[in-house]
């Protein structure tokens, strides 16, 4: 923890671009840092106090909802998550890339996220109906376990935003997509076979794309198993493809 009192700079990038008049620029602000502040914290002191015009999201303030992923010091990062005790007194802040820029360091997630949902199908596919009297199916715990591990992801998008293939092919699954796949692939209530599941996981833009730098891995703020999750669909196309 650094001392109380310490001047913290921040260089924010701004761009609106909804105004024509708007260009891209690096705008700084200054702040006198304080006991546990975290990133999140101090954005909102300088939309407070300084400029209420800048744009960035929240909305649980505890790694829940994923909305406060930016780039910081060119990593990408929770901003509730971080702690200004842990940066430089200089910190440089940019969008995630990879998604739609709303304005500033706001970025729409949810447009990715919904067209990697559909590519991939990524629900459970049923063949027989639903029947609510029936007895519920019973799932192995350790199978059980692997499921919510994937379940757990946030759909932050700092996995996305670290990934190298991600960042030049708009058609990668990404690494929140491979997870994804995985979870339902996994799942013994999906129907489809490895044929099925073949043909949505095995080339360039699914799991053979991933070149396997693992940044995804690096900056996942819930620690996902993201190298298990790959080498399991791997295995999985491997296994079909033989």
């Amino acid at each position: 923890m650094s001392e109380t009192g310490r001047r913290l700079t921040f260089e924010v990038f701004r761009y609106n671009p909804q105004d024509p008049d708007s260009k891209p620029h690096m705008q700084t602000f200054e702040i006198e840092e304080v006991p546990y502040m975290s990133l999140f914290m101090a954005l909102n002191e300088i939309r407070e106090t300084l400029d209420p015009s800048l744009q960035f999201d929240f909305a649980c303030r505890s790694a829940i909802c994923g909305s406060c992923g930016m780039m910081v010091n060119g990593q990408p990062a929770l901003g509730c998550r971080t702690q200004t005790s842990d940066l430089p007194d200089v910190v440089r802040l940019h969008p995630l890339p990879v998604f739609k820029l709303v304005g500033d360091l706001s970025v729409d997630t949810g447009i990715w996220f919904r067209e990697m949902a559909e590519k991939s199908e990524a629900w459970i596919h049923a063949e027989k109906a639903f029947d609510p009297q029936a007895q519920e199916d019973r799932m192995d715990d350790d199978l059980a376990q692997k499921i919510y591990d994937s379940d757990r992801c946030i759909e932050c998008g700092c996995c996305v935003a670290s990934c190298g293939v991600a960042n030049v092919n708009a058609e990668f699954a990404g690494p929140a997509g491979l997870n994804r796949i995985a979870r339902f692939a996994m799942d013994p209530r999906d129907t489809r076979d490895d044929d099925e599941w073949f043909e949505v996981i095995s080339n360039e833009n699914g799991v053979f794309g991933c070149i396997g730098m693992m940044a995804c891995h690096d900056v996942c703020p819930k620690e996902l198993p993201l190298l298990e999750v790959y080498a399991y669909l791997r295995r999985k196309a491997l296994s079909t493809a033989l």
